[in-house]
Formats: structure tokens, sequence, C-alpha cells
């Protein structure tokens, strides 16, 4: 009798047949009147005689206003309308809540009211400019059960811009949106646009509120749009007649009070403000100086008030971590007059504290990228306000009890002991977070960052964590670090860490792993007591707070060095010293090495649907590390595998590499720890589609290995050469399933590998892997 390979398993026809006939019945044909049609869309097209601008813009356009939406469909299948079909005539009972919680009915092209279409499509043609008598035409489809209705647009030309016309009048208020002219979305030549001159109008009303009008509103600006021959019109700009006196002046901020008690007083009692740099300041100095909340204002008493700088303030005020609630209030300034047609504001600053200290605890499934999982717990205390200046304190107690995915396979337990399946972590660490950037002045940086939203940071951090792999070794992690955080945009971030220092310590380690590091002598270096001095910087760039937008873009690039600072102090009087391994340090040995990261992600959306979940998600990983100096190898902690959750899923962690090397059978016990490098290259691509409310589904495809930057004759094959690393790429393919409830996600995925880095046929076997949140 021939063996089923590993991971297949014998299977009988009954059930998938039944499962065939059951997706043949959710094609929701069945549930239709004989005398009417299930819709299952429309398709626009638009037509003219000349060339049509922006033609796919505006064709999205009218496709937006095509009523009702056809029922949701998976691969030309429609499970909702099998569950809405189970509720029928039902009051109660499994068939009535299935149909309520997951059912829909079906969309009859009866319900499809054409002339309401066409009348939407021809007025969304008028806003873009085509007043030259449009025309719809609609002409349904009908195939067995089902209908389609395609709409045809016909146009001629579009009425385009001549001329732009400002107010003209001599008032202060004409004067300063007169100002506003060169930055106009206006263009002469440019086809007519409803849309862009309702843009327009908020431009300008932004531009006025950074100059004083607080008052001032968009619908105060109206346009009159005269026709001339050839398909033109004059565009004439205005401010209405009968505007509020107060929104036709800018105003000066007179007063500004900043309270840092609202709300958490009784009502009662009488805190007296005091002076401060101008400011009318309601204090607290038990929790705050005022210097600390003066730095995160800018709202200047005498200045001319910016809704700019309004918007900062509340975002540095938040960012600090220490309120939960921030408003600011404005009113006008009593008795007090006019200055030069100026105004005036009363500013009052009311912010609502967070509790300063608080104790929390919480327990978590710990995810590594390893491919260790387990339980673990953090137990968390803040202060949020340690030194009196809005520093947050924060010292964690960390722990985790941890099992590689997957166990021990058969081929393992088969030729030797699978090391380190267990692991055990416990640490403490401590973080001092200061609201700004702590460093001499910069001629190439105002370390206050006036322009920006957020609020920079310095941060201290020490820490100690042990880790024990069961039946492999105990290691000691201690480190300390100093560095700076901060956002001149939304978008982007920068961290830049100094010092970085670990020490890292082996601080027992089995027969079977001692036995390892002898025959091993890149891991025996790697794993040595060893000093790492190193300092970083990273960069990042992220579009995804922008919800809307189609297609999403991250990248983060970062660049860490170690040793360097160390080399040169070494070599002064006293310092420095030669080891049995290389230079020391105040009697210690120094890791040198430098690595660059960078990461690369785009999201983009299949359809027009801002709240779609149905997208392409795409990823690609470079990493590269260069030990020199004292080191031939990275401390074992800066290397990178690959394989696992959340990186090649048809393999497991560690499962490959580096380049096509392949450890013997009576070493895959051990591979876990060989298989590492200084390079890798990784790209996934995943398709992800909505399935049913908070369930979704994904096909993909992942490659990646990784290499050494020095051969290494207990690892052949795994050098990175230029004209062969391509071959190597390991590949796999496979689908999953996410359960998507906000908080948390779930997932499994199952995949199977295509390619393998060291030649031959890569094993037909399924692998699971189940995994929390998405893998990018």
């Amino acid at each position: 009798m021939k063996r089923l390979p590993t991971g297949m398993r014998t299977m009988t026809w009954g059930p998938v047949l039944a499962a065939l006939a059951l997706l043949a019945s959710c094609s929701g044909t069945k549930f239709i009147p004989d005398n009417d049609k299930l819709y299952t869309g429309s398709t626009v097209k638009l037509t003219s005689p000349y060339p049509i601008p922006r033609e796919a813009e505006i064709q999205t356009e009218l496709e937006t206003v095509i009523t009702p939406k056809p029922n949701a469909s998976i691969l030309g299948l429609r499970p909702k309308l099998y569950f809405w079909h189970m509720g029928e005539g039902k009051t109660k009972g499994l068939g009535k809540w299935l149909a309520e919680k997951y059912g829909e009915a079906p969309v009859l092209l009866s319900q499809v009211d054409t002339q309401k279409v066409k009348g939407l499509m021809i007025n969304r043609l008028y806003n873009n400019g085509y007043f030259a008598s449009p025309r719809v035409q609609t002409k349904p489809n009908v195939k067995g059960r089902t209908a389609t209705v395609d709409y045809t647009a016909t146009v001629q030309r579009p009425y385009t811009i001549k001329e732009i016309h400002f107010p003209d009048r001599d008032t202060l208020l004409d004067n300063d949106i007169r100002k506003t002219q060169a930055g106009t979305l206006l263009k002469v030549g440019e086809p007519y646009n409803l849309n862009t001159l309702i843009t327009e109008r908020s431009r300008i009303d932004d531009q006025l509120k950074q100059h004083g009008y607080y008052f001032f509103n968009p619908d105060y600006i109206l346009y009159e749009v005269d026709s001339t021959e050839h398909n033109q019109v004059d565009v004439y700009l205005r401010v209405k007649g009968s505007i509020p006196d107060r929104a036709a002046q800018p105003y000066v901020l007179n007063r500004v009070t900043l309270n840092t008690r609202y709300g958490l007083t009784d009502t009662t009692e009488s805190v007296r403000p005091i002076m401060y740099k101008k400011y009318r300041y309601v204090p607290d100095e038990k929790v705050f100086k005022a210097k600390a909340i003066t730095n995160a204002v800018f709202l200047y008493p005498d200045s001319l008030y910016r809704r700019r700088r309004q918007d900062q303030t509340l975002s540095r005020l938040m960012s600090l971590g220490t309120f939960k609630f921030v408003d600011i209030q404005f009113r006008q300034a009593r008795q007090k007059p006019d200055s030069a047609g100026y105004g005036f504001l009363n500013a009052s600053v009311r912010m609502t504290q967070l509790k300063k200290k608080s104790l929390r605890a919480e327990i978590q499934l710990v995810n590594k990228t390893n491919g260790f999982t387990g339980p673990g717990f953090t137990v968390q205390y803040r202060n949020r306000s340690a030194l009196r200046g809005a520093e947050q304190l924060l010292l964690n107690l960390v722990g985790s009890f941890e099992t590689r995915q997957g166990g021990k396979s058969a081929t393992e337990g088969a030729n030797g002991p699978a090391l380190g399946l267990t692991s055990y972590e416990l640490g403490v660490n401590a973080q001092l977070l200061v609201p700004r950037l702590i460093t001499p002045p910069l001629p190439f940086l105002d370390v206050r960052l006036p322009n920006s939203d957020f609020q920079p940071r310095t941060v201290f951090g020490a820490g100690y964590r042990f880790v024990e792999r069961r039946e492999a070794f105990k290691v000691d992690y201690f480190n300390l670090n100093y560095g700076y955080s901060w956002k001149t945009k939304i978008t982007n971030e920068q961290e830049l860490r100094p010092i970085d220092l670990q020490y890292i310590r082996l601080a027992d380690s089995s027969a079977e792993f001692s036995r390892l590091l002898r025959d091993r002598p890149f891991l025996a270096n790697s794993f040595r007591q060893q000093f790492v001095p190193a300092g970083s910087y990273r960069y990042t760039y992220n579009t995804q707070v922008y919800e809307q937008r189609r297609s999403q873009v991250y990248f983060s690039g970062g660049i860490e060095s170690a040793g360097l600072l160390a080399s040169g102090l070494s070599r002064l009087g006293g310092l420095g010293g030669e080891g049995e391994q290389g230079r020391e340090l105040l009697g210690q040995e120094y890791s040198q090495y430098a690595k660059v990261d960078l990461e690369l992600r785009n999201y983009y959306r299949v359809t027009s649907n801002p709240t779609s979940g149905n997208k392409i998600a795409s990823r690609l990983l470079i990493g590269v590390g260069r030990p020199y100096g004292n080191s031939d190898v990275m401390p074992y902690l800066k290397q990178y595998g690959i394989g696992g959750p959340n990186s090649v899923r048809a393999f497991a962690p560690r499962e490959i590499g580096p380049g096509s090397y392949r450890p013997a059978q009576s070493e895959l016990g051990t591979r876990f720890y060989d298989q590492v490098g200084d390079i890798r290259l990784e790209g996934n691509l995943e398709y992800r589609q909505d399935l049913f409310p908070y369930v979704k589904g994904a096909l993909f495809v992942d490659a990646g290995n990784v290499w050494l930057v020095n051969e290494d004759s207990t690892r052949l094959g795994g050098q990175f050469k230029p004209g062969s690393f391509f071959k190597e790429l390991a590949v796999g393919a496979g689908a999953g399933i996410r359960i998507d409830i906000q908080f948390i996600v779930i997932r499994l995925d199952a995949a199977v590998p295509v390619r393998v880095p060291y030649g031959g046929s890569p094993s037909r076997s399924m692998r699971l892997n189940l995994g929390i949140g998405y893998p990018f």
C-alpha cells in the first residue's frame, strides 16, 4: 500500500459534491420572481465627437449616481441571497437569524429607475462644463434570469474658462482675497468644473483664516458665470453683499487663558490665575510647571489669529499624553475698540487631565517573527508628569512563555533533538519620554519645530531581559539607550538614537548547544559575550492615515552602526587594549558592524468604495548587514531569518537559507540556529477580499531568502553572489482566512512551497500558519 505524503489526507467525494451543489444554489437566480430579473449591475460609456478631458474621472463620477447597487457577489456566487431565502416567511429560529445577520434581499430589474439615474447623470455633466445639450441613453441587457443596464452619455465640447475676475472693491477683505489669487485652482483654458469652484472657496477661506478672519465662512463667497462664444465662460468671484460685519474683519488675540485644571475641580473652587509670559495661566503646580504647557501653545497674545496655530496648539497639547480632553474657545473681546479695521479675540484653552499615575496589567498572545508563539504578560506603571514637565515615566515588567510554531517535525525527531523549541522570557525596562528635544542649539534645526503639529520627544531607556531556550541556552540582555523622535508632517516620522548600548552574555548552555557552538565557529562568535555600542537612524513615510486614498504607501528606511565610536575611544590612552577576539574598550570586547534596512509596502484598493477591504497588498524587504573590524559575524540578535507566519509562509521559521545551503539530515534539529544571514531579500504579494461581515479571505505569493556576506565553510552555498542570488529565492503560495473584529485579527494561512533554493522538487505538503494581525 502506497503511503500518502506528509500533510495529505484521504477524503470522500460526497461532501465535495454537496458543497458544489450548495455553491450552485448561491448564484441567487432561483429566488427571482418569474416576471422579473435579477439586476447584476450597470456600465457607463462616455462618447463625444471631440476629445473628452478627464474622461476616466467623469465616467467614475457618473457611475457613483447609479442606483440601486446590485447584490454582492463572490466569483459569480451570491451567498447572501441564499441566507436571505432561509429566513423567508419565518419570524424566529436559525434561518431568521442568518437572514437578518448575513442575508440580502435580491435587487430586481424592476427596482431600477432609469429616468432618475439619467437625470442625475445630466446634472453631473452640467457640473463638469457640458452645457451643450448632453444626452443619456439606456439599454437593458437580459441574459437568462439576470439583467444589466447600459448607460451611454453623449456630450459635445466642454465649456472652458476664458477669464477669472477676483473682487475689485477697495476694502480690507477684498484686498486680502486678491492676495490669495496666486494660488488659485481656477486656470484659464481649463474646463468649467463645479467641484473645482467649491474647492476654491474652501481654499480662500483657509487662507483668510490664516490671516485673522476668524468669523468668515466659505458660503460668503459666490460665483457669477457668464457664457461667451466658442464654448467659453467668464468667472466672477464675489463676496456676498449681506455678510455679518464681524466676518469682514481680521482679529488679533487679546487675552489667552490656559486652564490646566478644567473639569478637575469643583466649580465653586476659585483658583487665582497668574500671569506668565503674557498668558493668563490657571496653575496646577503639583502636576505641571508653567513652562511645560506654554512650550506646547502657539497662540500668542497680541498676535494675529491664525487657524494653523489653533490646530497646532490642540495637536501639541494632546500629544503630550497628559490630557484626555483639550478645546479652545474664542470670544470677541468686550470694550475693546477696533484698531485700523482689526477686531480682538479672547482665547480660552481648556485642558482636562488624565490621572497622573496609573497601573495597568494585560495578558497577551505573543507572536514573534522567528515563529515563537505563546502567552505573555505586561505590567506597566505610568507617571504622566514625573518631573512636572509632562515627562512620561514608564516602568514595565514583561514575561512570556513561547513555543516555536509547528513544534518538532517528524524529520527532526528522527535525526536528533530540535533544540530550544520552548522559550521563557522575563524582563524589566524603563522609559522616560521628555516632550522636547534636549540638544544644544543647532544651526540647521529649530529644536522646538514651530511648524510641526506633533510634539518632539527625547527618549531615555534602560532594561534587562533574561531569555531561556529549554535544552539550549540562557542569555542575559542589558540595554541602555538615548535618542530623539519627531514628526514634521502627519505622514513622516524620524527617529535618531545616537546611543543604543547592549550587553549580551551567554549565561549558560546545554551540552548539546555547547557542542553546536564548537562545531559552528560563526555561531560561537555571534553568541559570545560582547558589548554592542550602536547608534541608528530611521525614517518612516506612511500615507495610510489618508483612509480615502485608493493607493496607500508605507516606506521605512533605517541605518545602524556599531563600534565606530568605541573604536575611537579605545585608541585613547588607557581606555583600550587587545583581547583574544580583537580590540577592547575598558576591558570588554565590542562588536563592529553596519546595517541598512528598507521596507516598502503598497495597499491598492481595487474598487472606488473607500469602505471596501478588497485590495492588493505588496511588500518588499531589503536588509544588508556587514561585520567588520572586531567582528567576523554580526551578533545573533542582529542577524536575519526568513520563513514563518509573517514571512515566506510555505516554510517554517528559519527553514530556508542562507543561500542554497541545506543542513544534513543529522543536523535538522539545530537548523534553527544555522539558517540565518547578513543579507535579506523578501517580497510578498497578497490579494485581500471581503467575504462576510468580520470575515476576509486572501490569496498570496511569497518569495525570499537570506545570504552571508563572508563565506562560511560549515554552510556551503550560503554566500551572496550577484549572478545567482535570484535563482536561490524560495517561493511559496497559498490562501488564508482572517477574522477581523477591529480590536483583534485572527489569521489562518495555508501555503505550499513552489520553489526551494537548494534545488530539486519542493515538497507539496501544506503548511498551516496561525497568526495575530495581518502579515504586513
